[in-house]
This record gives structure tokens, C-alpha cells and sequence, in this order.
């Protein structure tokens, strides 16, 4: 048998023996790695899913690759096979057995078939398919790395969405089933409450993502910037996390509508308390309006409205929404009423103080007088008569109806200044004392 060149220099027989342990030793590991692969729980499931999308495409690729992995495995254990039979003839080789060697362990001695791998190119560059291609062991390792790495790539990513995502879209589900059920108690029902809605659509997108997620896994996937390693990424879960926080919000309102189930009653009390609170200010503003009218002469007094009827009409709506469970339609009525009742009270009693402001004003006024004639009696004067005479007149005017409230406090400012007078000292004068208080 002819013997070809051998590729440099002819290898002696430990180098032989040498190189003949390294590639038992990586026979070895690939073998490993691609029955791992092949058992592989995300490859299982590629293989059985119904897959649509760019996991379609790419576990279409990932299989052509993993055959034309198998064919070029099997070609480097018959070269290395053949290599060690070569070497088991003879305990010292000749000089033709180490050429041969050499051939089959650094030359290109392995041939490929092309067209095995069901019309995939050996080559990952895109070009075209070739019948058969030459590799040495080297390089032929090489290319099982790259299309081991590849192929691993597919299932790792496709067997994290699967483990990632389906199991909390189906928690999410038991949670949104849960919370359908609680609305359905409250009343918040789809076309009838906002929050009804959101929970059909959250239906439909949860169920959509998850046929997506079974069929698409890698449409789920996110590389790692940088990371060449099989696998290295994480399933991105930007719709799920949206329809999670649509979830929440929506399981706070329910929650709020619970809150009004539980405390309807009270709040009715304590608004229906406010609005009655109310009417009798306004009650009480009507009659002291009567009353300044008859008292008071010259004064406008403003017009005091009537009872709310609008809120009367609403509180006794809130009722009606109460006792038939329409909790959804009775949360917003409450907080609306509760503002509206806070205002009208306030309302009722500024208008009560707007009435009754001029009989302020007279009490004021006799308060004063009442106070300025106690300290003229502290200070001796009670019998003084100009004293005497401007009091009478302030105190008929301010008892008296109806009361001229600008008269009368005409009236009490004559006599606080005769009192002013008449406590300040007396300054003598040349040709007798002077008097400075007024005459009357």
C-alpha cells in the first residue's frame, strides 16, 4: 500500500501515543456531551412541541446541526478507531506504520458526506452544501464544538422560557380566577364596571401569552450582551409583568369595593348624621332671618336657600345601591356624597353667620354699654346725670325693634366718651377750673 506524504514532521511513537490519548480523551468527552444532548429535557420537548415563529426556524436549523453532529462523530471515532488498530499491530512501529499514523492524526484523513446531514451545509457560514469535505481530527473536533454550541444554545434557551414562564402564567391564572370570583361577589361584572373589563382582557392576554410561550419559547428569550456560552440569556417577561401589575390594580379596586361593602352602613349613618346636621343649620338660618328681619331696622340680611333635595335624592339612591349589593356602583356614590355633605354643612352654617351677623352686632353693642356703665359704678359716677341721660337713650335704642344698629352705636360711643370724660383728671385753669367733659 502506497503511502502518502505525511503532513510535517513524522511523529515517533510516543508522540503517537500521545496524541492517540488526547483523542480518546475528547472521543470520550463528545460522546458524553452528545448523549447529554440527546437526553436533554428541553430537546424532548422541542421534539414533541408544535412549534410556530423564530423557535420553528431556529429548532429546524438545531436539528439539521445535531444530525450532521452524529455524521461527523461517527466519522471521527472510524478515523480514530482505525488510527488505534494501526497502532495495536505493532509495539514498535516502522518508519511506513508512523507515516501512516501520522497521516490519520494530523493530516486531512477524515472524509465527510455532505449531503447525510438532510441538505445542511458542514459549514456554518451560509455557503453552499459540498458532497464531501476533508478534516483533520483537529479540525473536525472543532466543528463538533461549534456545532454542539450551537445546538445546546437552542435547547438551554427554549428549556429556560418553558421552566420560567408557563409555571407563573399559571399561578397568575389561579390568581386572576380567584379575584373573577371575588368581583362577581361585589357586583364588578364585564360592561358593567371598568374593573369587569380589565379582568376579560386580562383573561385573553394571559391566555394568549401562554399558547405563545408553549409554541414560541424563543421568541421569549433574550441573549446576555457578550455572553458567547450556550444558553447564556434570560427569558424576558415584559408582558407577563404587565399584565401582573394590571392584576394588582385591579385586585386594589375590588378590595376598595369590599372596604365600602363592609363599612356601607356606617358611612351611610354618618352621612345621612352630616346632611341632617345640615338642614337644621339652614332650619335655624330661616328662623334667625325672620327674627333680624322684626329686630334689626336698615340692615339686608341674605336669603338662606332651602334643604338639599339633590343630595337627599343621592343618599336615598346610595340606599337602593346598598340593598341590592351593588357595591361597585356605591363606592364611587359614597365618596362623591361624603365631599358634597361636608360642603353643604359648611355652607349652612356660613349662611347661619351671615343671618345672624347684625344680632352680633347688637349684642355687641349692649355688651359694650353694659360693660362701660358697670365701671362708671366702680368708679362712683352711677349718679351722675349726663351719664345716666346718654345711657337710657343708647339702652332704648338697643332694646327696642326694630333696632337702628347705626343710631345705637351712635348712641353707645356718646356715652363711652361722657365715661372718657369724665375719668380723665380735670387740668386747672387760669381764672378758675376748667371742666372737659361735655356739655350735654
Amino acid at each position: 500500500m502506497s503511502v502518502t506524504e505525511p503532513p510535517g514532521p513524522l511523529m515517533d511513537r510516543d508522540e503517537v501515543d500521545r496524541a492517540l490519548a488526547r483523542l480518546d480523551a475528547e472521543h470520550e468527552a463528545i460522546e458524553t456531551s452528545l448523549l447529554a444532548l440527546q437526553d436533554h429535557a428541553g430537546r424532548r420537548l422541542l421534539e414533541g412541541a408544535k412549534l410556530t415563529g423564530v423557535t420553528e426556524e431556529r429548532w429546524a436549523a438545531a436539528e439539521n446541526r445535531i444530525t450532521l453532529l452524529w455524521a461527523y462523530f461517527d466519522a471521527y471515532a472510524g478515523a480514530l478507531r482505525a488510527a488505534r488498530e494501526l497502532r495495536a499491530r505493532r509495539r514498535w512501529p516502522g518508519r511506513e506504520e508512523l507515516a501512516e499514523l501520522t497521516e490519520l492524526l494530523r493530516g486531512r484523513s477524515v472524509t465527510v458526506a455532505g449531503g447525510s446531514a438532510s441538505g445542511a451545509s458542514p459549514s456554518l457560514t451560509g455557503g453552499p452544501a459540498k458532497l464531501t469535505e476533508r478534516f483533520t481530527l483537529e479540525e473536525l473536533v472543532a466543528r463538533m464544538n461549534d456545532l454542539y454550541a450551537h445546538s445546546l444554545d437552542v435547547v438551554v434557551a427554549a428549556d429556560a422560557v418553558w421552566s420560567a414562564l408557563p409555571a407563573r402564567i399559571d399561578l397568575l391564572a389561579a390568581e386572576l380566577a380567584r379575584t373573577r370570583q371575588l368581583a362577581h361577589s361585589v357586583g364588578v361584572r364585564p360592561g358593567e364596571h371598568p374593573s369587569g373589563d380589565d379582568l376579560e382582557r386580562i383573561t385573553r392576554s394571559l391566555t394568549a401569552l401562554r399558547e405563545q410561550v408553549i409554541s414560541d419559547p424563543l421568541a421569549f428569550w433574550q441573549r446576555a450582551e457578550g455572553s458567547s456560552a450556550p444558553g447564556g440569556g434570560r427569558a424576558h417577561t415584559d408582558r407577563y409583568d404587565r399584565e401582573a401589575r394590571a392584576l394588582e390594580e385591579v385586585r386594589r379596586e375590588i378590595e376598595a369595593v369590599l372596604t365600602v361593602r363592609q363599612d356601607a352602613e356606617a358611612r351611610l349613618g354618618r352621612l345621612r348624621d352630616v346632611l341632617s346636621r345640615a338642614d337644621r343649620t339652614l332650619a335655624e338660618a330661616r328662623n334667625a332671618r325672620g327674627e333680624v328681619l322684626a329686630k334689626i331696622a336698615a340692615s339686608e340680611v341674605p336669603a338662606v336657600s332651602g334643604p338639599p333635595t339633590a343630595l337627599q335624592e343621592q343618599l336615598a339612591l346610595a340606599s337602593d345601591y346598598r340593598r341590592n349589593a351593588q357595591w361597585h356602583r356605591l363606592s364611587p356614590l359614597l365618596e362623591s356624597l361624603e365631599e358634597k355633605a361636608e360642603e353643604e354643612l359648611v355652607r349652612a352654617r356660613e349662611s347661619l353667620t351671615a343671618v345672624t351677623a347684625p344680632l352680633a352686632v347688637r349684642a355687641e353693642l349692649r355688651g359694650r354699654l353694659d360693660a362701660y356703665k358697670a365701671k362708671v359704678a366702680r368708679h362712683g359716677h352711677a349718679e351722675d346725670p349726663l351719664l345716666i341721660e346718654r345711657y337710657d337713650a343708647a339702652r332704648r335704642m338697643l332694646w327696642s325693634a326694630p333696632c337702628d344698629l347705626r343710631v345705637a352705636e351712635e348712641a353707645v360711643l356718646r356715652y363711652q366718651r361722657a365715661a372718657a370724660e369724665l375719668f380723665a383728671p380735670r387740668v386747672p385753669q387760669q381764672g378758675g377750673t376748667a371742666d372737659r367733659r361735655e356739655e350735654a
